[in-house]
Order: structure tokens, then C-alpha cells, then sequence
């Protein structure tokens, strides 16, 4: 929703009754204890720009442009990138290939200029890839609601080259 880390808004329908997390004070009816983070409620408040950014069609253009991205990417050297996705129902703001014969972690150093990782957050200490070599070789490349069709065509240029400088 485009706000801070921490923040966050619950929808709960007349007639629910939930049991508090952590126990104390009578903050939001009971169902919180603590200081509320005003900061973090204003910023969640302004944080409408997810809502437009729907409304104008935003996930198309983000998913088009990573379809670019991956395109861009196959077509230099072809056949080595493979998509580690399915090709339909996926986000539209994440592409995640792996590069024959290369190491994740030394194209994401080797791209200067670019923001990837090697896999997702959610990941971490889960090592049991489906295949080895091209779990090692996985980029994670995610485009945002600022990205551009020159940020596009700099990633892909950036993470060819590191690709075949190796």
C-alpha cells in the first residue's frame, strides 16, 4: 500500500470478537496494548497511493514492463535464461530467472547499478532448491510503481553484461 514497515489496518466486521496478541492496556477497544505509532498511522492514512495507482492501471504497466525485462534478458545469450515462474498467474512486479552456468549472488555483485536479490525474504533458511545449480544461478528482480522502460533497458543491459563478462 505504499506505506512504512509496521504499519498496518484491520477490517473488523460488527459481531467479531479477536483475543489481543499481547495483553494490557484498553488501547483500541482492547485488542491492543501500547502506544499507537501515530507517525506510522498518518503515513497508512496518505498511503492511498496504492488505490490510485489500481485505479490507473498500474499492475499492467509494471507487468508489461517486466515482461520486458524478460525478454530483454532471454534474448542475450539466448536459451540460457530460464524463468523460474510460471508464465501467467504471477505478480506483476517480480521476475525471477536463473542464468545458465552462473551464480545468482555474482551477477547481482558483478550488476552495478541494480537492486536484486537472490531470492525472496520469505525464503531464507529453506535450502532445498529443486534443481541445484539453477537455484544457485536465481536472480530476483522486483519493479516498483517509480520503475521506467530506462530502468528496464539499464537492468537488462547490467545483468547481460555481468552474464557474460563471468
Amino acid at each position: 500500500m505504499c506505506a512504512p514497515k509496521g504499519a498496518a489496518a484491520l477490517y473488523v466486521r460488527d459481531g467479531l470478537r479477536l483475543e489481543p496478541v499481547v495483553h494490557g492496556g484498553g488501547q483500541e477497544h482492547g485488542v491492543r496494548a501500547g502506544t499507537e505509532n501515530v507517525a506510522l498511522a498518518v503515513a497508512l492514512g496518505a498511503a492511498g497511493l496504492a488505490a490510485d495507482d489500481l485505479a490507473d492501471g498500474a499492475p499492467a504497466r509494471i507487468a508489461a514492463l517486466r515482461d520486458e525485462l524478460h525478454q530483454r534478458l532471454a534474448a542475450a545469450p539466448p536459451g540460457c535464461v530460464r524463468l523460474n515462474r510460471p508464465e501467467r498467474k504471477r505478480l506483476p512486479n517480480t521476475l525471477n530467472v536463473s542464468i545458465d552456468d552462473a551464480l545468482g549472488h555474482e551477477l547481482r555483485a558483478a550488476a552495478h547499478g541494480i537492486a536484486a536479490s537472490t531470492g525472496s525474504a520469505c525464503h531464507r533458511g529453506n535450502h532445498t532448491p529443486f534443481d541445484l545449480a539453477r537455484s544457485l544461478g536465481a536472480l530476483r528482480l522486483s519493479l516498483g510503481r517509480w520503475s521506467t522502460a530506462d530502468d528496464i533497458e539499464t537492468t537488462a543491459d547490467a545483468a547481460i553484461k555481468s552474464a557474460t563478462e563471468r
